[in-house]
């Protein structure tokens, strides 16, 4: 699988690490009333969906990046790859 990087270009999977749900990015507030069940969920509940799904993959091979990658999950298309950094900053403006 080909992983087109936004500043690298088209990069083999076999440089990245797979890391999970992109929705990782938004951690549970610590000083919330109900932060322990919060960071339980945030910890152990995982959707596994079958189709497009945005995932974090690290550039472990490369320039150590993060990434969102949005993949289809049963035939392995990328449609879209983003800089974490990026996402999480338009998630920070947007709130």
């Amino acid at each position: 699988m080909i992983i087109n990087h936004p500043l690298l270009g088209p990069r083999d999977s076999a440089e990245f690490v797979y890391l999970g749900d992109a929705t990782l990015i938004d951690r549970p507030d610590w000083q919330s009333e109900t932060a322990l069940k919060d960071f339980s969920d945030y910890a152990y509940l995982r959707d596994n969906p079958a189709g497009e799904h945005r995932e974090l993959w690290f550039h472990e091979g490369g320039d150590r990046s993060w990434l969102v990658v949005t993949r289809n999950t049963l035939t392995h298309e990328i449609s879209k790859v983003e800089l974490a950094r990026d996402v999480a900053r338009a998630r920070g403006r947007s709130k």
